[in-house]
């Protein structure tokens, strides 16, 4: 993912650009180390809106279960020890919402929902060698 360019090196590709009519765009992308495209994209927004900074971060997609964080906490309150699976199907069921068992442990990790197992299921029969 490459890194924003930021609105210092932006004004001043556009001052070079003011500066230097006789130069081409590839040139001027070429002295600052940008591409063609960015050239391009810039001097348009800086036609159109006399600004040269960059659009702000638009957002990005809502998580699945933002509005049933109540519910998970409840969830788990009511049953630490339910595995990510059991936790799945009850938000299925309060919830009407098919989500993925990655997406409870995310929600749970973000929520610091800790599960604890219970000390009354019995210990593990498998041997480890």
């Amino acid at each position: 993912m490459a890194l924003p360019i930021s609105d210092d090196l932006r004004e001043r590709i556009i001052r070079f650009y003011e500066n230097h009519d006789d130069d081409t765009q590839q040139n001027i992308a070429d002295e600052f180390g940008v591409s063609q495209s960015f050239m391009e994209k810039l001097l348009r927004r800086w036609r159109v809106t006399g600004s040269s900074a960059a659009w702000p971060h638009a957002g990005g997609r809502t998580r699945t279960l933002h509005n049933h964080d109540v519910t998970l906490q409840q969830l788990v309150a009511a049953q630490p020890d339910a595995t990510l699976a059991e936790l799945q199907s009850r938000i299925a069921e309060k919830t009407k919402l098919q989500v993925s068992v990655p997406t409870v442990c995310r929600t749970l990790q973000r929520l610091r929902l800790v599960r604890k197992k219970s000390r009354s299921n019995p210990a593990s029969t498998n041997d480890r060698k």
